[in-house]
């Protein structure tokens, strides 16, 4: 027996029409979206997938989820993945280390860079945890982190600023107001 789409309500007509002609959906979407549309027109499974240039499995597949779940059927399902390498545990070490204070934990610096952070957390915590990985977690935690040293700050000499003496005079001084 072959396989057929259900009747379509009016409303998934008009959204698998819609989802069919889009340029800004998923392409996977759309690709689903004219396999029902094909489908609904009366072709069969080898004529969907001649038409579409796709599997016979994968034309199949989608009809039966659609004829099941509707609309919904067309997206994709959640995916187990890959478990995470670091325990909760840990992200929240990386977090709490990259908002304490360098120097409340004993370091010689004002502020974290990156690989500061990355050699604290393997020498202190015992934690070995690539550059890029804590940058991620920094990252994904809306956390913005110094790239380098620069004169914005707290300096860690209290008495730069009577060392470092007057401004460069190439430095132009403001117009006055006449």
């Amino acid at each position: 027996m072959a396989l057929k789409i259900r009747e379509l309500t009016v409303e998934e007509d008009t959204e698998v029409e819609r989802l069919a002609r889009s340029r800004v959906a998923s392409a996977r979407q759309v690709e689903r979206a004219r396999i029902v549309r094909c489908a609904r027109e009366g072709l069969g499974v080898p004529e969907v997938a001649r038409r579409l240039g796709l599997g016979q499995d994968t034309v199949r597949t989608w009809i039966k989820r659609f004829n099941e779940w509707g609309l919904a059927g067309l997206a994709d399902l959640p995916r187990s993945g890959c478990p995470p390498t670091y325990t909760p545990e840990q992200v929240a070490e990386v977090v709490a280390a990259s908002l304490t204070d360098p120097k409340e934990l004993g370091q010689p610096f004002g502020s974290w860079t990156i690989e500061r952070l990355q050699v604290y957390l393997k020498e202190g915590k015992g934690l070995g945890m690539s550059r890029s990985r804590v940058g991620a977690i920094l990252f994904a935690e809306g956390l913005r982190w110094r790239t380098q040293e620069t004169w914005f700050g707290e300096r860690v000499d209290p008495e730069f600023a009577a060392k470092r003496g007057r401004s460069s005079a190439c430095v132009p001084s403001p117009r006055r107001a006449v």
